[in-house]
């Protein structure tokens, strides 16, 4: 079965009890569970036979989520989060676990990943390095000096839209005995597989694409086999579990997941072509531009015309006041902080995901004052269009 098909129906119509089947998965509330005797909860506890027991162990609709994510990234293992900052903790806990306390991390990242790793993580005993992802001669030499337990980046940067060659930094890892973690929520599960590409966790925040509607917070961490004992010990004893309410939004969301990003990848494209043609647009970053700096990697790695559905910007010689002047005569458009809805969001990654950075940090990373990140959504693309032209003039 293909990955479009098994968003549909994976994970739902599992036999519950009498002669009939829910067509979707219910929302079980409950948080502990009971059976006829003491004999079978024994094995349930024990892991000897399948069965709820306690909701922070998992109940059937979280079950059903991570069976249907775990599957459509060809995992053994799948966790769904409260968040997808606490899907990367998870994750960053349990690679480390029995690994040096170092973390290579690439230096295009989401502003609270760095946070997290300087702040949260770095009093507490983990050491941080970045390097530039895409340049396989720095990862090497970094990876040589740093000896790092756990080598973390993105499938796309956020906000600039680069793309490491996934596959040969998972060599660099494995040769140093690293863990490779990489966060594809901008790439989802049907444009890029990290897994397949030999990383050992991989984490989504639900919240943006596999969710798809703007009304759920959550994240998933899926791993290969070789991690899988040690990342449900740690969500067993932590608990970052998701709500069974908010996995149901979530595999109901990804019902639609495929033809959701299709949509949303072509109207990208159109976007993109139109933006690099406007007067005041100073530059556009988008994956499926011949032009990018990673065009080969990307050709080599994503299917062909579905490189990803995010737009960045910059507006010419606009100060930040402009920007805001821009984005406030958005009339389609929503101005959000989030991504991956099926709405078109503009965001202002200088306030918003970067905003935890210093500015003379976002400078390094070129993230200025006058980008505007677009997360496309899936309607016309005429109209996009159309609202960002009357937002430029």
């Amino acid at each position: 079965m293909k990955r479009e098909s098994k968003a549909v129906h994976w994970g739902d119509r599992r036999r519950i009890s009498g002669s009939f089947t829910p067509v979707t998965t219910p929302i079980y509330t409950a948080t502990s569970y009971s059976y006829d005797s003491m004999e079978t909860l024994d094995r349930v506890l024990g892991r000897e036979i399948e069965g709820p027991s306690y909701t922070r162990y998992g109940n059937p609709t979280i079950d059903a989520l991570e069976e249907l994510i775990r599957e459509l990234e060809g995992g053994a293992f799948c966790a769904a989060c409260s968040s997808g900052m606490a899907a990367l903790h998870l994750a960053l806990l349990g690679a480390l676990l029995d690994r040096p306390r170092r973390v290579l991390c690439a230096d295009a990242i989401y502003g609270s990943t760095a946070n997290m790793l300087m702040t949260i993580l770095g009093p507490i005993g983990v050491e941080t390095s970045f390097v530039d992802i895409c340049d396989l001669a720095a990862v090497e030499a970094a990876v040589q000096e740093s000896k790092p337990g756990v080598i973390l980046m993105e499938t796309i940067s956020n906000p600039l839209l680069r793309v490491g060659e996934m596959d040969k930094i998972a060599a660099i890892a494995r040769e140093a005995g690293a863990v490779l973690v990489v966060d594809s929520t901008f790439a989802t599960p049907l444009l890029l597989r990290p897994l397949e590409l030999a990383a050992g966790i991989v984490i989504h925040s639900a919240t943006k694409y596999l969710a798809g509607h703007g009304d759920v917070l959550g994240g998933a961490v899926i791993s290969s086999a070789e991690h899988a004992d040690t990342l449900r010990s740690l969500a067993h004893t932590l608990g970052p579990v998701m709500s069974p309410f908010e996995c149901y939004l979530t595999m109901r969301g990804m019902k639609t997941l495929a033809v959701r990003v299709e949509r949303q990848c072509a109207n990208a494209c159109k976007v993109a072509s139109w933006l690099s043609a406007q007067p005041r647009v100073e530059r556009v970053y988008f994956t499926g531009d011949p032009s990018h700096p990673d065009f080969t990697t990307i050709a080599r790695l994503f299917p062909k015309n579905q490189t990803g559905a995010m737009v960045s910007f910059e507006l010419k010689d606009a100060s930040r006041e402009e920007v805001f002047h821009f984005m406030d005569k958005l009339q389609m458009v929503v101005r959000g902080t989030s991504l991956g809805d099926v709405q078109t969001l503009a965001s202002h990654p200088a306030i918003s995901s970067h905003r935890e950075l210093t500015p003379k940090h976002r400078e390094r990373l070129g993230i200025r004052d006058n980008l505007i990140r677009l997360s496309i959504g899936i309607e016309a693309a005429e109209d996009i269009i159309d609202d960002l032209r009357q937002a430029l003039g």
